[in-house]
């Protein structure tokens, strides 16, 4: 099977490359913008049978000339929720997107792609429904946009497409991301570098450090995807979280005791990291005001409905697995 992955030198298109290796993956065609050359670490120890710049692959592969593709994984996009130029957004993000799908439903072959739970935006309900969709920024708008262009087309779409809304992923190899990283992966960092953490304060009428998002390990991310290629008569547009709001103090909480833990000394509660100083509460960014999404959680109904009955790993498991593996990456 001949399968291609978009950003795949990014945080989950390249755990999707790590995952279809293992899995015995006899072709993947990597495809990628490598601007940042550092990237290519992520792609390390994967069996990729080609790589194409995107700028290149979109036309070859609308001219069908790389051969038998099975399915596309689509993962690339411009994904900083705090770009604000809207040309650069949609022209990545959806103008890129509809031209891959429109050659894909020419040729046959299947595509599952990366949406986001960017958007919801304000509402309160994380449903895949119409009147719960409100994004904040350009970024969930391009998004939408493009969901909206699936949902009309698949009553006639000649093979599977699949959006999965991405909520808040953390996990291996996102250390390119900057800014737009993880919070577990700042975390792990500043307790490192200060060993201290710090979470955003009281905002939104929430507690310090109580507003909550979904947060899911890529290695989940990653499964999902993986299902639905195993199941080739699932379409649609679906939510992919782990249908469960954690506070950001969760996070905080259990980056700090994984950390400690790997230098062998004892757990401590929230309220000791917060007596202590670890863990610090700032004000929320100016820039931030009005365009943050204080809680999130998936409606997982359609998912399960579709048949996927995957266990997805709380925060306290995943960010301690994620934390082993950041370190023995670091001390690498």
């Amino acid at each position: 099977m001949r399968v291609v992955v978009t950003g795949a030198a990014g945080m989950i298109g390249s755990n999707v490359v790590h995952a279809l290796t293992a899995a015995g993956a006899d072709a993947i065609i990597a495809v990628d913008d490598l601007h940042d050359g550092q990237k290519f670490r992520n792609l390390l120890g994967a069996g990729i049978s080609d790589y194409f710049d995107q700028e290149e692959f979109y036309g070859r592969f609308a001219r069908r000339e790389l051969g038998k593709v099975s399915a596309v994984f689509h993962q690339g996009a411009c994904s900083d929720t705090m770009q604000h130029d809207g040309r650069l957004m949609l022209r990545n993000n959806y103008r890129c997107s509809k031209d891959l799908l429109d050659a894909c439903q020419v040729q046959g072959i299947r595509l599952i792609y990366a949406s986001s739970a960017a958007i919801y935006g304000s509402s309160t309900t994380f449903r895949e429904q119409p009147q719960f969709e409100r994004p904040l920024n350009v970024y969930g708008y391009s998004k939408l946009l493009f969901d909206d262009v699936v949902r009309r087309m698949l009553p006639s779409a000649t093979s599977q497409v699949v959006g999965l809304r991405y909520f808040n992923v953390y996990g291996p190899r996102e250390q390119h991301k900057g800014r737009m990283a993880s919070v577990a992966f700042h975390h792990f960092n500043q307790y490192r570098d200060s060993g201290k953490v710090r979470l955003f304060g009281e905002y939104g009428g929430y507690a310090p450090g109580q507003q909550a998002r979904d947060f899911i390990h890529v290695d989940d991310v990653v499964a999902v995807n993986l299902w639905f290629l195993a199941h080739p008569q699932c379409r649609g547009v679906f939510n992919l979280g782990t249908g469960r709001a954690q506070a950001f103090n969760e996070v905080a909480h259990a980056t700090v005791n994984a950390c400690r833990a790997q230098h062998g000394e004892a757990a401590l509660t929230l309220e000791q990291q917060v007596r202590q100083g670890i863990v610090e509460y700032i004000p929320i960014p100016e820039a931030l005001v009005g365009k943050y999404q204080c809680h999130t959680q998936a409606d997982l109904s359609a998912l399960r409905a579709a048949g996927v009955d995957h266990h997805f790993a709380d925060v306290a498991g995943g960010v301690r697995r994620y934390v082993e593996w950041l370190s023995a990456t670091a001390s690498a």
